[in-house]
């Protein structure tokens, strides 16, 4: 008699026990990103964290109005540990490269014309974007109540040089993986791993939000199956409230393709210390939690009938 498989074995049968051929495929792999894992995914569920890279380069560093210190709450502090915790073999693309040098998580238009000399010019009938007039453009200008982070504006060609050399290579790594998911699969599904202040000290305060651009850039089923499991863990969860996903999430998302994109904030204080500084004792059961989750959305998304071959 077979025995049943878990959801571990499920993922990794599918992918190492399957009798078909793959193209192989080659990733874009630059100093300001990491692909941790195959370049072949061997599993349907890849993990992207655009927004815990640490390196401020020296060219940045020149032109802060701020210390770095006061960039880290721009940072998502340290959740590339609790992906790095739970991933197995999931193939895994953690940017390095601090937020403030370029989010990764905007779209290369979202430029900030009272920052940056070559972002486009706009009539008296088109309002900048709320991000962008919080300061939260592609490249940020402001880090919260620290106030402004340059010193001068920032000429076309040092925004263009940060695209070409971080921004489309991320991007084209997260998209090459999750096509190359796809074709061995079927399917593919993207978690867009982030972390938020804490929303309140309340009992029901959320201290998990799913992002899925209101339904567009992921199935609802896989959404309520990593839903349910964040409850099952015992945190309390929210939907698109109050962060609904950005451009990865909708550069990559399409539900009608079988790419599916789902973004997960975590309460920084669920994994570091009291200081929000630094990994805590949290950081083990908020990386249990995540493994569950993509062992829960693997199955959910390969058929098990593929899983037993």
């Amino acid at each position: 008699m077979r025995q049943p498989v878990n959801n571990f074995q499920r993922c990794a049968l599918s992918a190492f026990g399957s009798r078909h051929r793959f193209r192989r495929v080659t990733l874009a792999i630059t100093p300001s990103f990491e692909v941790h894992g195959p370049l072949n995914p061997v599993s349907p569920v890849l993990l992207s964290v655009p927004h815990a890279g640490r390196e401020y380069p020296d060219a940045m560093r020149e032109a802060l109005a701020l210390p770095v210190s006061g960039l880290i709450q721009l940072e998502d502090r340290h959740v590339d540990a609790v992906a790095m915790a739970a991933r197995r073999f999931e193939t895994t693309i953690v940017a390095r490269r601090a937020r403030a040098w370029i989010d990764l998580n905007r779209a290369e238009d979202a430029r900030d014309p009272l920052i940056d000399r070559g972002a486009p010019s706009r009539g008296h009938d088109e309002p900048l974007s709320l991000k962008l007039r919080s300061g939260l453009g592609l490249v940020p200008r402001r880090a919260g109540a620290r106030g402004d982070i340059w010193r001068r504006m920032l000429s076309d060609a040092e925004i263009r040089q940060r695209i070409e050399a971080d921004h489309r290579p991320y991007h084209q790594a997260v998209g090459q993986a999750l096509a190359a998911a796809r074709e061995r699969f079927g399917v593919a599904v993207l978690l867009d791993i982030h972390s938020m202040p804490p929303l309140g000290s309340a009992q029901d305060t959320p201290r998990i939000v799913l992002g899925d651009r209101f339904g567009k850039s992921a199935g609802a089923r896989l959404v309520s199956r990593a839903d349910a499991v964040a409850n099952a863990w015992g945190f309390r969860t929210a939907l698109n409230s109050p962060y609904a996903g950005g451009y990865v999430l909708d550069r990559h998302g399409a539900p009608k393709d079988h790419i599916h994109a789902i973004q997960i904030e975590f309460d920084r204080s669920l994994y570091l210390d009291d200081r929000l500084l630094v990994p805590g004792p949290g950081l083990g059961r908020a990386a249990a939690m995540l493994r569950a989750l993509i062992d829960a959305l693997c199955e959910e998304a390969v058929p098990a009938p593929l899983a037993a071959e």
